[in-house]
C-alpha cells in the first residue's frame, strides 16, 4: 500500500516537473534572440563588477610612470596590460572593472532614492487629493521645467562631489516621472472595488497605499525604473566627465574617459574601451527594458 502511494506521488512529481519544464521552455521561445544576447552581456558586465577585486589583474591605483600611455597588450615586470595604461601608468582593464562597479552602483542606489520619493509623492496625491494634490502636482510640473542634467550640475556644484553626494543628486532630480507615473496609477485603483472594501473596513491612509495600491501600479513603475537606470548610469558619466562626479583616485567610466580626451590622438584605448563598456551596458539596459514593458503592459503583448 505505501509502497503504491509512493509511486504514485513520485508520478505525480515528475509529471509536475515536466510540465513546469514545458512551460519554461515554450517561454523561452518566446524570447528574442536580441533579448537573450543583451541579457547575457547586462549579467556579464554585473559579474565583472561585483567580482572586480578578484577579477581585476592588478592594483587600480597603482602607478607606474615608465609604463605610461602604453598599448594594449603591453607587457612589463611580468604583467600584461591587455587595455594598455592610462597616464600614470595605471592598468586601465582594473580600472574599467572597478569603475563598472561604481557605475552600477551610483545608478543603482539614484533609482532608489528616486523611486521611493517619486512613488510616495504620487500615491500620496492621487489618494488624497484637494491642496496635497496641487501641491505636489505643482511641485513636478515645476521640476521638469528644468532640465535634469542642468539641475544636477548645479546641484553638484554647489554642494561638491562624491559619490553620496552624487546619488543624492541624481535620486532628488528624477523622481517627479515616478511621481506622474504613480499619481495616474494610483487614481485608477483608488476606484477599484477591493480598495473602496478595505476603507470601509477600517484601513488606515497608509495600509491602504503600501499594502493594497503598491503591489497593484509596481508594473508601470518598474518600467519607469528600468529605463531610469540607463539614464542614470549615463547622467553619472557625464558628471564624472565633467570632474562633478566620482572624483580621483577611484575610477568611474566618465572620470576615465575625462582623462583620456587630453591624449586621444596619443592613447585612444583610454577613451575606447570604457566608452565601449558604456554604450553595451546602456544599451542592454534599454533593450530590456523595452521588453519588460512589452511584457508588464497588456495593450503591447495584444499588439
Amino acid at each position: 500500500m505505501r509502497s503504491s502511494i509512493r509511486a504514485s506521488i513520485s508520478s505525480a512529481k515528475e509529471k509536475a516537473l515536466s510540465t513546469a519544464v514545458l512551460a519554461l521552455r515554450q517561454r523561452l521561445r518566446r524570447v528574442p534572440i536580441s533579448v537573450i544576447v543583451v541579457s547575457v552581456i547586462f549579467l556579464v558586465i554585473v559579474l565583472l563588477a561585483v567580482f572586480a577585486p578578484w577579477v581585476a589583474p592588478a592594483d587600480p591605483n597603482r602607478q607606474n610612470l615608465l609604463g605610461r600611455l602604453k598599448p594594449p597588450g603591453f607587457e612589463m615586470r611580468g604583467i600584461t596590460y591587455w587595455l594598455g595604461t592610462d597616464d600614470l601608468g595605471r592598468d586601465l582593464l582594473s580600472r574599467t572593472l572597478y569603475g563598472a562597479g561604481v557605475s552600477l552602483s551610483v545608478a543603482v542606489l539614484s533609482v532608489v532614492v528616486s523611486s521611493l520619493v517619486g512613488v510616495t509623492l504620487g500615491m500620496v496625491a492621487g489618494w488624497f487629493r484637494g491642496k496635497i494634490e496641487i501641491l505636489i502636482m505643482r511641485l513636478v510640473d515645476i521640476m521638469m521645467s528644468i532640465p535634469a542634467i542642468l539641475l544636477a550640475v548645479l546641484t553638484v556644484a554647489v554642494l561638491g562631489p562624491g559619490f553620496l553626494k552624487l546619488v543624492l543628486v541624481l535620486g532628488l532630480t528624477r523622481w517627479p516621472r515616478y511621481t506622474r507615473v504613480a499619481y495616474a496609477q494610483t487614481l485608477q485603483v483608488a476606484n477599484l472595488p477591493f480598495i473602496k472594501a478595505s476603507e470601509l473596513a477600517g484601513a488606515g491612509a497608509a495600509r491602504i497605499l503600501f499594502h493594497h495600491i503598491l503591489p497593484n501600479i509596481a508594473g508601470p513603475v518598474l518600467i519607469v525604473a528600468t529605463a531610469e537606470f540607463g539614464l542614470m548610469i549615463l547622467m553619472e558619466a557625464g558628471l564624472s566627465f565633467l570632474g562633478l562626479g566620482i572624483q580621483p583616485p577611484a575610477s568611474s567610466w566618465g572620470s576615465i574617459m575625462s582623462v583620456g580626451r587630453q591624449y586621444i590622438e596619443r592613447a585612444w584605448w583610454i577613451v575606447a574601451f570604457p566608452g565601449a563598456c558604456l554604450f553595451l551596458l546602456v544599451f542592454s539596459v534599454n533593450v530590456l527594458g523595452d521588453w519588460l514593458r512589452d511584457q508588464l503592459d497588456p495593450r503591447s503583448r495584444s499588439r
